[in-house]
């Protein structure tokens, strides 16, 4: 999915600065990497915190208009208010078409209400991980990755993540480093 977001530079930067653009309704943030300098910019508050809201645009390439120049950036960091339902501030970074990033993607589990250790044995499943670190091309950022836990059962109760089957160009960097984590346990199943 290609999310396209309009902008808009502004030059008054600080805690005052910041907070009286959050007043009008506005959100501050920042654009860096790549070989230009940071930019300061201002987005419409209300229309990023529902697009903030979807799973897939954390790790989507976004298309950034700044007053006419579009640049692809992905997001990096947001911060919001303890309490209160509103964005503070917002970061992207730069990113060039052909590069290579790293970036956390989310895990979603599969098969896990119909897998022989819940439905007959009457287990539980226990996550371990929502997310995982993947290195990739710029323009192959997987969404998420599926992970199947419908052969989970009493002789194997947890999932690793080599189950993991990856897309193409798609490298995790736990298992580069040589690190099968665990992503997934079945608890309480009892033997047949």
């Amino acid at each position: 999915m290609t999310y396209e977001i309009q902008a808009a530079a502004r030059a008054a930067q600080g805690t005052g600065a910041s907070r009286r653009l959050r007043k009008t309704g506005k959100l501050p943030g920042i654009v860096y990497g790549g070989s230009a300098a940071p930019l300061a910019i201002e987005l419409d508050h209300n229309s990023m915190y529902y697009t903030l809201q979807e799973e897939a645009f954390h790790t989507a390439l976004i298309k950034l208009s700044v007053e006419g120049k579009t640049e692809q950036v992905l997001l990096r960091s947001v911060n919001y208010h303890p309490f209160k339902q509103q964005v503070l501030h917002v970061d992207f970074q730069r990113v060039e078409a052909g590069s290579t990033i790293e970036v956390r993607v989310p895990l979603h589990f599969v098969g896990a209400d119909t897998c022989e250790g819940v439905k007959l044995q009457g287990g539980s499943i226990r996550y371990i991980l929502n997310d995982v670190k993947v290195r990739c091309l710029a323009d192959k950022i997987p969404e998420f990755l599926d992970v199947d836990l419908s052969k989970m059962a009493v002789g194997k109760t947890i999932a690793h993540l080599a189950d993991i089957v990856l897309p193409e160009g798609v490298t995790l960097l736990a298992l580069a480093r040589g690190e099968d984590l665990a992503v997934a346990s079945l608890n309480g199943a009892k033997a047949g």
